[in-house]
């Protein structure tokens, strides 16, 4: 790094770099220099460094990778809080004919509501799945990166699509729906227009047909082979209830994870959200092909989906992150619980206690989400040479004080607060508020823009 670089000094820290060692420090240092980690290491920082524009005195605190979340729907920011005893298809059934009236102004607000809320609980990389796009709603995918720059996070836009309605045997309305045609070109168009490739890439853009039942099979095949012709990532649902299966086999006759591999679905630039029902086969098949899981325990609780097989899955090889979903199933918004959710719910499963500890929770919150990306050589983990985006997270507080082990504390305990968060070495939370946005209103335009599509809905 060039001496000329401005310098962010971090000293008297506890330290998780959840490296491939997960290195830890009681009290260490890191230096930030420009938008990368130059050192990181027990003790004080070197003598003599230049262009040192803030020291932070990290007495207090625990210093972590920032997190990276890896299955969002930021537009159920303003449909929070209904169909609330559904399971998923139930759910859809009853919210699809909402979400099918959004427009541009809509999902601005809910992605700055969704975006806020992740940033001020330690997210320095989010997504988002955004997959309904009716006629005349206005440049959607445009007004969600924007919400994300702005906001000053790292962010892919997995650009989605359903052209399986009612009609066809899908659960989408059929006006809320795309031609094959019209998805492929929108979704191609706004990789070319948004796609960054470059190793500190703020904005990536993913292939995303939303699910099997919502998509047919030409665009889950298309879909594949248009974003291995323009070199991004693919992500979809799948196995995430015991319905999709039976669907699966009704409609295709074979179960999700043979119709995935059927159709292209299956390899390491390939990620999928939830999979809570996978037998030992389907488990394998992710492992040999590299596809990653994106394991939202919270959303899976709220529609009752189940539980997923997430030790079975990490012990195979299989690359795992950890996902919000969509507010509409999971109403906190927040990736900080999901790393204690996580944890708590697979312990639930077959594995009892030994399903996961603390540490490999934090792991699945950041380093996990980061391979997910594709981007685990970027971000992910404190490493000289990584991307500075992390997160200090007060832990001398009433909720975390009397626990000793600082990891423990932020996974178990209740959920830390963010004394600093940087993305790309720029402080974008401070004292758990936001830096680049008003949060107040935020709040009023979220509420403004739910109530005035539940009264377009109620009007339909």
């Amino acid at each position: 790094m060039a001496a000329s670089a401005d310098r962010i000094v971090i000293e008297n820290v506890a330290i998780a770099t959840v490296d491939a060692q997960d290195t830890e420090y009681a009290s260490g240092h890191i230096v930030v220099a420009g938008n990368k980690i130059e050192s990181i290491g027990a003790g004080k920082a070197p003598e003599g460094l230049e262009n040192v524009v803030r020291r932070v005195d990290g007495t207090g605190h625990l210093a972590t990778p920032g997190l990276v979340n890896t299955h969002h729907h930021f537009y159920q920011w303003i449909t929070r809080g209904l169909a609330t005893d559904h399971n998923l298809f139930n759910w859809l059934v009853a919210l699809y004919p909402t979400w099918a009236r959004i427009d541009e102004q809509m999902t601005y607000a809910a992605a700055q509501g969704s975006l806020g809320m992740m940033a001020r609980g330690g997210v320095t990389t989010a997504m988002d799945h955004h997959y309904v796009f009716p006629k005349g709603s206005g440049d959607l995918s445009g007004s969600i990166i924007r919400a994300a720059s702005e906001m000053g996070v790292r962010f892919t836009l997995a650009r989605g699509s359903m052209d399986r309605s009612e009609k066809d045997g899908g659960l989408p309305p059929d006006f809320a729906v795309e031609t094959l045609e019209g998805a492929l070109a929108a979704t191609e168009e706004t990789v070319k227009k948004h796609h960054d490739a470059s190793f500190d890439a703020m904005t990536q853009v993913a292939v995303a047909p939303c699910s099997p039942f919502s998509v047919s099979t030409e665009l889950m095949k298309q879909g594949a082979e248009l974003a291995r012709r323009l070199g991004v990532r693919l992500h979809t649902h799948g196995s995430e209830t015991v319905e999709e299966e039976k669907f699966c086999h009704d409609l295709f006759g074979m179960g999700p994870t043979d119709y995935f591999e059927s159709t292209g679905w299956l390899g390491e630039d390939v990620w999928m959200a939830h999979c809570v029902h996978m037998n030992d086969s389907d488990i394998a098949a992710f492992a040999r092909t590299g596809t990653g899981v994106a394991h939202c325990p919270s959303s899976n609780a709220r529609l009752a989906a189940g539980i997923a097989r997430v030790p079975d899955m990490l012990k195979a090889g299989v690359p795992v992150g950890l996902g919000v979903d969509g507010t509409a199933s999971n109403e906190s918004g927040e990736l900080h619980t999901e790393l204690r959710n996580a944890l708590l719910i697979n312990r639930l499963g077959a594995h009892k206690e030994a399903a996961l500890n603390a540490r490999q929770a934090l792991r699945l919150g950041t380093y996990g989400g980061a391979q997910v990306l594709g981007r685990a050589t970027q971000i992910g983990s404190l490493e000289a040479g990584k991307l500075a985006d992390l997160v200090l997270w007060k832990i001398d507080g009433i909720g975390h004080a009397s626990i000793a082990d600082p990891v423990t504390a932020i996974v178990f305990g209740a959920a830390a607060p963010v004394t600093l968060s940087l993305v790309n070495g720029r402080p974008v939370v401070e004292n758990g508020r936001l830096l680049h946005a008003d949060e107040d209103a935020i709040a009023r335009s979220t509420r403004d823009e739910a109530q005035r599509l539940a009264r377009i809905a109620a009007g339909s």
